[in-house]
């Protein structure tokens, strides 16, 4: 079952900062059909409690896949040093795939404004955006940055916003961290 403990580990556990990270990662899935069977999605509840997941799973016979944020990269590549599971500097081959700086920039980029403004209307939070560009602070920002911004402002609106992109946002466009990760769960 998705989002299950550590106890109930089948094959491969595929390890999230968060969970609007997992849910991004179920939306693509989804639209790519495959079945996540087989896969222990596990929200980490911050990239510190890596270590520890890790650990858990040492001995368990499960392989870890995991995405991360490029500012935790360098700890991610500590863990995974001293864990024994990295050999050189190839994250990728380890099986742990990195945002340029998060997985909103990633997927920012891939939809582009217009379709990330398109999931914002059809959400309803158009207007709220339209407002929040008003604020001096975003005045000079790129609408990119802007788009960022706004999402993380409110309860609840980081959690569904890369998702909510990703089941729009083109195939052959997904966010390359997202589909790598993805990839290597399914080629597991």
């Amino acid at each position: 079952m998705p989002g299950a403990g550590v106890g109930s580990l089948r094959r491969t556990a595929v390890l999230f900062e968060g969970g609007s990270d997992r849910l991004a990662f179920e939306a693509l899935a989804r639209r790519s059909d495959v079945v996540l069977d087989g896969l222990d999605l596990v929200e980490l509840k911050g990239i510190t409690n890596l270590r520890t997941r890790l650990t858990a799973l040492c001995g368990t016979g499960a392989r870890a896949l995991g995405l991360f944020d490029a500012a935790e990269g360098r700890y991610v590549t500590g863990v995974l040093r001293d864990l024994g599971m990295l050999q050189g500097d190839d994250l990728g081959a380890a099986g742990f795939f990195g945002c340029d700086r998060d997985l909103e920039e990633e997927v920012i980029r891939a939809a582009g404004s217009d379709l990330v403004l398109e999931t914002l209307s059809s959400r309803g939070e158009l207007a709220r955006f339209r407002m929040f560009q008003r604020q001096p602070a975003q005045r000079i920002r790129s609408i990119e940055d802007q788009l960022h911004r706004f999402a993380g402002t409110a309860a609840g609106r980081k959690t569904r916003f890369a998702a909510d992109v990703i089941e729009v946002v083109p195939l052959d466009r997904m966010p390359v961290p997202l589909t790598r990760l993805l990839d290597a769960a399914r080629n597991g």
